[in-house]
This record gives structure tokens, C-alpha cells and sequence, in this order.
């Protein structure tokens, strides 16, 4: 029989949240959305079920959020409620487990859940095979809640490999496309080398027992050599998944090919999922954590948070900017995770839990300003027609409430306070300077290169959204398709005006989220009762939902709701005073104009000359960046051309090896399909002996 689900109780005595209720919800929310992934089917012969489809989905991930958010609220720091149900592999059955981290996921991913499904509702009235999305789309959903609810790696795999082959379809949904189908095939060969490493971390976890539940890894104790080995295929396997470099190959060519509201829930939730792998595997199940781990974790952060940031900064499709601007925002959580390894490793457990809870309120941050601006770009597709910078701009003028909305979500991912971005950002460089304390002297040298790669990408992340915004929403119409923009349906908006409101409020109220947060990280670097004032300050006049005090004193004090309030303040004055100097009746001129009066929009700048400056002083190195001018002799009626190219170090430096290689091995090892069958038992042979020999090499 299957073990009956514990019960919660709070820290207040005689309020007792039941498990059995939380898994009940979660239980038909989950057959719901499964339902429903046959359902969308028929969305091709019948478009009037679109709108019951999406909106059964989002009532679903609604249902899965309150279930977790009472878990992540009412319970105590360390309480976890079990379920085991009679399905699986024999003798092992399923096994699940909602905590502090699982639940926190949950919420991170039906909140996007909700958003993507108002959203899609509008979105996809349009398209000509709706199937192609709705049918995979709750199986998406499906797989993320799964991935943080199971406790063995049986269940976990399942989850993982349905959340891969979902998004693999929905990357494919527009396959006539030939860019659209390098996208799915480059994806689904990074989601198998993704899953097979991270089989290769479970199997040496499992060690000779075999035992693949969690529980039974927790209470091992590996040797170096295989944790060490195991932490590597993590850091595979899930920071592939998650966009780490040079890894991160795939989702700039994934992110554009899905439908919006797909890439905002692979954006904010799916990498969100992998970082949480990465997290439980780092902190849990390896066993305690070496400091090299954590010092190598925070580097590959920095670089991946540099990289993503300049190759930002240089795109002109909106939806590949937003995409490399992902791949920034993961190496920030990265740094911060490991950083947080580092302390516990060296037996800091206050620093320890300030830098997981940066990390995951960074992880909770990213989940609503990225799809927000994903959303965006989508509504911008949809009044347009393009995704390309280069043909927008002036749409402050036609999408009138789009454009607050999106100009939220950029303030908030360019750490401007007090938006959210800042928040989060400020507690990772407050654990970037405490990382000062470490005793080891190789973090002495790389905790102030990580920073400093950390505050370029920041810098550089700040010019991207300013680019962005301005190009496709300031200035003058550079093209028809913006010129002739129409805002989109209220769905669309409600959906991007729910994210924005919880920026607003997260940035201007950070202890609200900040104190569930810390109770989580507490309990995964075992500083539990110890951080019970590190961050949010309750005497000298300090509230929690007032201020956030990483070090308990006033040393460095954030106060968003005083900022906002600051900023509001000078604001109207501002304004004030100018309409005071200007006398009483308003007056209208010609818009600054660069001291070029010509109203042709080529005499606006690009979005590629807006990047210039800063793609000759850090692309020609980082990105291989060319710039060609064809300047045609006088006389010459041929236009003058200008040509920018790029290349990705990863495939530069990884792949395109990578790729040859495998593509001569490949021709070398045709002539084994021709060989006698003496030859191939001996080849057995010969392997099971090598895999015996590893196997004692390792033990």
C-alpha cells in the first residue's frame, strides 16, 4: 500500500496544514493538465476549444500554486510531506516529496503557468494549427511540477525527460521553417546529453546498493572521488538544461523558434527547474559540498553572466536578445549558488544562507520580469508582424498599454530600483563582498574577478534593455508593420499587467518574499535558527516588510517602499517645477532630432550602430566581431552596405570541434557494421572488461 502523505505543522501552535490536502490539489491539478494534452488534439478540427483548453490549464497551475504556496507559508523550515505511489520500476515504486525548495518551484512555475495560459488564450486565437501547441503544452507544464516533487531518481528522469520532449515539440510548432528545425535538432541533442549525465550523477550516487531514492542518497556518504564525479554530471547535465556556458548553445536558437508564451515559461520556469536540480544534487545528495566546488561554480557564473550580457547587447531580433538575456541572469544565480557552496564548505553558515537566499530570490525575481518581457516581445509579433529591432520603433505611440508594461520589465531586469531586479541583484554583490572572508586563498583571487564580471554584466545588461526599449518603442516608425502596430487582446495584457504588479511589489516590499526565502536556504545549509535576523532586522525600528539587513545592523540597509516613495516624490516635483518654468498652457515642438531635421526614419539610429561603441571594445575579443562597409567610388549608384558579424566562442571553441570530430569518427568507425561476428563478441568482450576496470578504478 501506498504510504499516507505526513501532515505539516506550523510554528503556531494548533494551525496544522494537512498534506493530504496539499497532494489532493496537486493530484487533480496534474491529471488535469495530462487530460487536457489529449484535449488540445482536437483543437485543429474544433478552434472554439482554445479558449477551455488554455483556461483549464491555467485553473490547474493555479490550483498547484496555492497548494504550494500554503506549504511554502504555514510549514516549519525543515517539515516535508512524503507520498509513494504503486507506479514505476519494480520493487521501487514512485516516491514524492514536497519541501521548502520543491514548493518554492512550484510556485516559481504556476506562476508562469498562469501568465503563459491568459496569455496564449489571445495569443493563439490566431494560429492556423493550435494543436501543435495545446497538445504538448499541459505535458510541459506536467513535466516541470514533477521534476521538483520527486524524491527518486526514476521519477525524477520521467519528469525531466517529459518536460524536454514537450518543449521539443512546442520549439518545433512552426517547423516549415529551416531555422526552427536547427533549433529543435540542436536542443533535443543537448536534452540527451543533459539527461544522460545526469543519469551517470544518479548511477554513482546509487553506488552499489543501487538504491535510486533520494532518501538513500542523503543518508550515503560517497567518497570524495565520487562525489566529486557525481557534482560534475550534475553541474552537466542540469547546467545544460539551465543555459550555463558554454553550454548554453541551444536556448538563443530554441527561445525565438517557440511560441511567446512558450518561451517565457522555458525563460522563467524550465531554467528555473534546472537550477533546481543543480541545487538539490550540490546541497543534498553529493554528500558535503568541497569549497573548489563552489569557487569553480562561481566563475562558470561570472563568465556565463558576461557572455550572455554582451551577446545581448548585439542582437537584433527581440526574442534572441531576451534569450542571451537569460542565459546573463543564470550566471547570476549560478555565481550566487556557488558562493553559497563555498561558505558551507568552509563552515560559514550565515554568509552561506545569504548567498542561497540571493540565489533563489534572484531564481523567484528572473521567473517574473523575463516572461513579462517575453510576453512583450510576443504582443509586439502580434501587432507587428516582426521580431526584428530594426523595423519597430515608435510604438509608445500604438501600443499604448503595452509599453508601461514592457517598460516595467526592462527597468526591472536592468536592476534599476526599486524594482525587484535591484533587490535580488543588491543581497548577490552584499554575498559577493562577504565572499572576502573565505580562508582559502584561490577564493581570495576569484571572488573578485566573479564580481567583476558580475558588475560588467550588470553594466552591460543595463545598455541592452535602454537599447531595446528605445529602438522598438521610441522615436519614429522605421517601418510599416510599426507604424501600423495594433494593440493586443485584454487577455495578453492582463497577463503581462499580473507580472508587472509583482515586480512592482517585490522590489518595493522585498521582505515579503524574502522571509519564506530565507527560511528555505537555512535549511539547505544547515543555518537553520541562525539566520533568524540575518535579513530581515525586527528591532531599532526595522519591520520586515520594511527593510532588508543582510548583516543584522545598519551597515547595509535596503528599504524599497522608502526608495519608491523617494523616487515618486522627486518625480512630481520634477514635473512641478518644469510646468511652473513653462508658463501656464503646454507647449509642443519638433522631438529632439540630433541636430538633423529630417523626418525620414534612417536618420534614426539603428539598433546595431546603438551597440557599436561597446561591440568594438569588447566584441573583436569575446564574440569575433567583424564589421565590413562596401563604400561604393564616386559615381556609383550601388547603395553602401554595412556587415556586422559574430560567433559564439561556445561553437567557435566547442562545438564546431566538437562536431568535426565526431563526423570523422564516425566515417573511421562505419567499417565496424562489416565486420565477422568473432570480432564483434571479442569487442563485447573487451568492453565488459574495460567496465569492470573502471568500476574498480572507482570503487
Amino acid at each position: 500500500m501506498p504510504a499516507q502523505p505526513s501532515a505539516h505543522r506550523t510554528g503556531d501552535k494548533g494551525r496544522i496544514m494537512s498534506g493530504v490536502d496539499q497532494w489532493a490539489l496537486i493530484g487533480v491539478a496534474q491529471t488535469t493538465l495530462l487530460a487536457l494534452a489529449v484535449g488540445g488534439c482536437l483543437t485543429n478540427r474544433r478552434p472554439v476549444l482554445i479558449v477551455p483548453l488554455y483556461a483549464l490549464a491555467g485553473l490547474a497551475c493555479l490550483i498547484t500554486l496555492i497548494a504550494a504556496l500554503g506549504a511554502l507559508l504555514t510549514a516549519a523550515p525543515d517539515a516535508a510531506s512524503r507520498l509513494v505511489l504503486p507506479v514505476g520500476l519494480p520493487d521501487i515504486r514512485s516516491h514524492l516529496r514536497l519541501d521548502g525548495l520543491s514548493a518554492l518551484l512550484l510556485v516559481i512555475v504556476n506562476t508562469g503557468g498562469v501568465a503563459a495560459c491568459v496569455f496564449g488564450i489571445g495569443y493563439d486565437a490566431h494560429a492556423a494549427q493550435p494543436a501543435r501547441v495545446l497538445a504538448p503544452f499541459p505535458l510541459f507544464l506536467a513535466g516541470m511540477n514533477l521534476v521538483p516533487l520527486a524524491d527518486d531518481a526514476f521519477t525524477f528522469l520521467v519528469g525531466w525527460e517529459l518536460m524536454s520532449l514537450a518543449s521539443w515539440l512546442l520549439v518545433l510548432a512552426d517547423h516549415e521553417h529551416a531555422d526552427n528545425r536547427r533549433a529543435g535538432l540542436v536542443y533535443l541533442s543537448m536534452a540527451a546529453f543533459g539527461a544522460l549525465a545526469l543519469l551517470m550523477a544518479f548511477g554513482a550516487l546509487a553506488g552499489a546498493s543501487g538504491s535510486y531514492t533520494f532518501d538513500a542518497m542523503r543518508a550515503a556518504t560517497p567518497s570524495p572521488r565520487i562525489a566529486a564525479l557525481a557534482a560534475l554530471a550534475l553541474v552537466l547535465g542540469a547546467g545544460s538544461k539551465a543555459g550555463l556556458a558554454p553550454l548554453h548553445v541551444w536556448l538563443p536558437l530554441a527561445h525565438p523558434a517557440a511560441p511567446s508564451h512558450v518561451s517565457a515559461l522555458m525563460s522563467g520556469a524550465m531554467t528555473k527547474v534546472a537550477l533546481y536540480a543543480l541545487m538539490r544534487g550540490l546541497l543534498e545528495l553529493t554528500g558535503t559540498p568541497q569549497w573548489w566546488w563552489g569557487g569553480i561554480l562561481a566563475v562558470i557564473g561570472g563568465l556565463t553572466a558576461a557572455l550572455g550580457a554582451l551577446q545581448s547587447l548585439t542582437q537584433n531580433d527581440t526574442k534572441t536578445l531576451l534569450a542571451y538575456s537569460t542565459i546573463e541572469n543564470i550566471g547570476v544565480i549560478t555565481a550566487a549558488l556557488g558562493l553559497a557552496i563555498a561558505f558551507k564548505a568552509s563552515g560559514q553558515r550565515l554568509e552561506a544562507g545569504l548567498a542561497l537566499t540571493a540565489a533563489l530570490f534572484h531564481a523567484l525575481n528572473h521567473a517574473l520580469f523575463k516572461p513579462l518581457l517575453f510576453l512583450g516581445a510576443g504582443a509586439v509579433l502580434h501587432g507587428t508582424g516582426t521580431r526584428a529591432l530594426d523595423r519597430l520603433g515608435g510604438l509608445i505611440h500604438r501600443l499604448r498599454w503595452t509599453t508601461p508594461l514592457v517598460l516595467i520589465g526592462c527597468l526591472a531586469i536592468a536592476a534599476v530600483p526599486p524594482l525587484n531586479g535591484f533587490a535580488s541583484e543588491w543581497l548577490v554583490f552584499q554575498s559577493v563582498l562577504d565572499a572576502t572572508s573565505l580562508a582559502h586563498w584561490e577564493m581570495k583571487f576569484a571572488t573578485p574577478v566573479v564580481g567583476a564580471l558580475l558588475a560588467l554584466a550588470a553594466a552591460l545588461a543595463a545598455a541592452s534593455f535602454v537599447r531595446f526599449f528605445g529602438i522598438a518603442f521610441l522615436g519614429r516608425p522605421r517601418d510599416a508593420a510599426a507604424a501600423d502596430a495594433s494593440e493586443v487582446a485584454p487577455s495578453m495584457l492582463a497577463a503581462m499587467a499580473g507580472l508587472a504588479t509583482l515586480c512592482l511589489a517585490f522590489g518595493a516590499l522585498p521582505g515579503v518574499p524574502l522571509d519564506p526565502l530565507m527560511r528555505v536556504a537555512a535549511t539547505m545549509v544547515d543555518a537553520t535558527g541562525a539566520m533568524d535576523r540575518l535579513l530581515l532586522g525586527q528591532g531599532e525600528g526595522r519591520t520586515a516588510w520594511l527593510a532588508v539587513a543582510p548583516h543584522g545592523d545598519v551597515t547595509a540597509v535596503y528599504a524599497g517602499l522608502i526608495a519608491a516613495l523617494g523616487l515618486a516624490a522627486l518625480t512630481g516635483l520634477t514635473v512641478g517645477l518644469v510646468s511652473l518654468a513653462s508658463g501656464s498652457r503646454p507647449r509642443r515642438g519638433p522631438a529632439w532630432d540630433c541636430g538633423f531635421p529630417d523626418p525620414r526614419p534612417q536618420t534614426q539610429y539603428t539598433a546595431a550602430s546603438m551597440a557599436q561603441p561597446l561591440r568594438r571594445i569588447f566584441g573583436s575579443v569575446a564574440l569575433a566581431a567583424r564589421d565590413r562597409v562596401d563604400m561604393p567610388a564616386a559615381g556609383d549608384t550601388r547603395p553602401a552596405t554595412f556587415t556586422s558579424t559574430l560567433r559564439d566562442p561556445a561553437w567557435r571553441y566547442v562545438f564546431d570541434p566538437l562536431t568535426g570530430l565526431v563526423g570523422r569518427a564516425a566515417d573511421r568507425l562505419n567499417a565496424l557494421q562489416f565486420l565477422a561476428i568473432r570480432v564483434y563478441l571479442s569487442l563485447m568482450f573487451a568492453a565488459l572488461i574495460g567496465l569492470l576496470a573502471i568500476v574498480a578504478i572507482v570503487r
